[in-house]
């Protein structure tokens, strides 16, 4: 079962990745500066002892992410930020 990250804009250039669950970051999948395409998977959430990743609509390149493995998230919190 994937879930879309919910995006929104957070400066003209700057992409945010949100979580559309509560839960914990189980495992970030890329690093800062990776390259990622829409439909990539950038982390893994576990909620409910399921493993929801965290995928991207729009392409762009990691600039930082805003949690950490292990980190509590709740659901259309910002994870990670992204430059297109």
């Amino acid at each position: 079962m994937k879930h879309r990250a919910k995006q929104g804009t957070h400066t003209v250039s700057d992409i945010e990745a949100k979580t559309e669950v509560t839960g914990a970051v189980w495992k970030i999948v890329t690093e800062i500066g990776q390259k990622v395409e829409a439909g990539d998977t950038i982390m893994i959430i576990e909620s409910m002892k399921m493993e929801i990743p965290v995928v991207i609509e729009e392409g762009g390149t990691i600039q930082k992410f805003l949690v950490e493995e292990k980190t509590p998230v709740s659901e259309g919190q910002v994870v990670a930020l992204l430059k297109n």
